[in-house]
């Protein structure tokens, strides 16, 4: 009873976390090998029940260029980690981690590096429990950094007490989140990661703004920021690729690179036949305090 009461006191994952790693496996599950990213862990860690592959955000139109959105960036983010760790960066900072299960699929690569989480409190608790729950251990190399953004944490601040070293060259990722912030918010977090150190690199996916979509991608979108809104976490930031590297080299990165879905589709998508492909919807950039030579 007292383990019951103590989980139902955690705070569960927002729905837009659970909807990434349904996503995810949805992938697994419904799309034909080679899978751009094989990830169930975060579906073990939501268990959503048997019928969710039936829910509405699982099934809705254009649902499956949403899921290949979220497991390519998953791998674009997961290769250049793995590229920089073979280049002497010996940080992975991952803000707003949700559900995301790097460190349980990919310990090759994370026990290379000191790895940290960034999210919400009682996200974070109920997240640790669940891991235990399915037979997860956290490594020593892998540190939760709870942050209270509500109350105006620093993530800076709580990163850096956490045991993170400023001084080390470091990716920091942050996937899914430049929406819900304002855009001072976005320019403070630019800010911070650009005052990194020498061969850092800083990746973050943006949306475009809806005129920049064709009439069909546009109402995925629009679908998309509805059921954002009705769940408390509405979209307040959106981009066009030169106004984000603008917004970078302001903040005083040295290089800011836009990747385009058709980028990723290129990479990861080129040999499908079953024409799982990227809307135009979801971009990258990818900014770097100083040029890594050879990289």
């Amino acid at each position: 009873m007292a383990d019951e009461q103590h989980r139902s006191d955690l705070h569960e994952p927002d729905h837009t976390a659970v909807r990434v790693a349904l996503w995810r496996a949805l992938h697994v599950q419904a799309d034909a090998p080679p899978h751009v990213l094989e990830d169930e862990v975060g579906l073990n860690l939501a268990d959503p029940g048997q019928n969710w592959r039936e829910r509405g955000d699982m099934t809705m139109p254009g649902v499956s260029g949403v899921r290949a959105s979220m497991v390519a960036r998953a791998r674009f983010v997961e290769d250049l980690v793995a590229e920089r760790a073979d280049a002497g960066v010996a940080q992975y900072v991952i803000l707003g981690a949700g559900l995301d299960t790097f460190a349980q699929r990919r310990p090759e690569f994370g026990s290379r590096l000191s790895v940290f989480e960034v999210d919400q409190p009682g996200m974070q608790a109920w997240k640790r429990q669940r891991l235990e729950e399915i037979g997860y251990d956290v490594p020593s190399w892998l540190t939760f950094v709870p942050v209270d953004f509500e109350a105006g944490d620093s993530w800076w601040e709580r990163l850096t007490a956490a045991g993170f070293d400023p001084q080390k060259p470091t990716v920091v990722a942050s996937t899914g989140v430049s929406m819900y912030l304002t855009p001072e918010a976005n320019a403070a977090t630019l800010c911070q990661a650009a005052a990194l150190a020498p061969g850092s690199v800083f990746a973050t996916t943006f949306l475009l703004p809806l005129d920049m979509l064709d009439p069909e991608q546009r109402r995925v979108q629009e679908f998309s920021m509805r059921g954002a809104a009705a769940s408390g976490t509405p979209f307040v930031s959106l981009y066009s690729p030169d106004e984000m590297q603008q917004a970078a080299l302001e903040a005083g990165f040295a290089k800011a690179v836009h990747v385009s879905p058709d980028d990723l589709s290129a990479r990861y998508f080129a040999d499908r036949h079953d024409g799982l492909r990227l809307p135009r919807a979801e971009q990258f950039l990818v900014a770097e305090v100083q040029s890594v030579v050879g990289v």
